[in-house]
């Protein structure tokens, strides 16, 4: 007997990537809009922005996601409390599943955020390009050879991204319950490991002005020495203590965006040692001083790189 080969059908399929940005903004940014003939949407990583689409004004917050369809009037402008975050990108899709998204916003679950962070990673790989640049219009590919599948990957992860937002919007998954005898599951211990991440995240984020030892850590979440350095390094691919840098290195970041403390003063309201520490800590991690990083933010937002 033959075998009948089957045709897979795609749901949706996204066609040219115009843009794809994830900008660092100053509390004060502002983007006057425009409108073009292609889908683009905007979502919070950090911080608020207000947007508008066509006459109607919103707040989006960290996790919102908000979709402008062909031809819609947007902007965007910071509220001048926070400095964001915001990942943008603007695509090419023609098929009936968009209506999903018209004059809507979504709040992403854990799942689409990994999502959105594996589209930028594939992005600085393929694309010789800032991708902090707002008023950027063309983005030329690198002419590199290791640069494999980048592309086609940047299209499979938003056809995904596009897909999970509908079927998790228009048809919430029911998990089924499970009885006691099943015992522990791998999905528990799983749940159990994000569980005691955020719990860590949440400690170290509100001491981000103190300096913290791995045993203070151990002991006032409960968690031994070897299982914390096992989940943080599965979480995010960094020892404990580096991960406490980069955190206390991203609020510097929003501080300075922020514009309302001078760099010794927000030296020390991160517990660093001295101005010079933490302009070594900056430049280890940013790869720029903590001056260059304003210059550079200034400059973004004047269109003047």
């Amino acid at each position: 007997m033959g075998y009948n080969g089957t045709n897979l059908k795609k749901s949706i399929s996204v066609g040219k990537i115009y843009s794809i940005h994830y900008f660092e903004y100053m509390s004060n940014f502002s983007f006057c809009g425009e409108r073009h003939d292609f889908w683009e949407f905007i979502c919070v990583d950090k911080g608020e922005v207000g947007v508008t689409a066509d006459q109607q004004f919103t707040i989006l917050k960290r996790g919102d996601i908000a979709f402008h369809q062909p031809n819609e009037f947007h902007n965007v402008q910071a509220t001048g409390t926070i400095a964001p975050n915001l990942v943008v990108v603007a695509f090419q899709c023609e098929d009936e599943a968009m209506d999903t998204f018209r004059n809507k916003i979504f709040r992403i679950d854990e799942t689409e955020r990994n999502i959105l962070a594996n589209i930028i990673i594939e992005a600085r790989r393929c694309f010789d390009c800032r991708l902090d640049n707002p008023y950027l219009q063309n983005m030329p590919r690198k002419d590199k050879e290791d640069m494999f599948g980048a592309e086609q990957l940047i299209s499979l992860y938003l056809e995904q991204l596009l897909i999970h937002l509908i079927r998790r919007y228009a048809n919430p998954l029911v998990l089924p319950k499970k009885s006691v005898a099943d015992g522990p599951s791998k999905s528990t211990k799983n749940k159990s490991d994000a569980e005691i991440f955020n719990r860590v995240s949440d400690y170290l984020e509100s001491r981000l002005s103190s300096v913290v030892s791995i045993e203070q850590i151990c002991k006032d979440n409960l968690v031994g020495r070897s299982q914390l350095q096992k989940i943080v390094k599965e979480s995010c691919g960094l020892g404990v203590i580096e991960y406490f840098s980069l955190m206390k290195i991203d609020a510097a970041k929003e501080m300075i965006r922020t514009n309302h403390l001078n760099f010794t003063q927000i030296s020390e309201q991160l517990g660093y040692s001295s101005i010079h520490y933490f302009s070594r800590q900056f430049k280890k991690i940013t790869g720029m001083t903590p001056s260059e990083y304003a210059l550079s933010i200034k400059a973004m937002a004047e269109g003047i790189f």
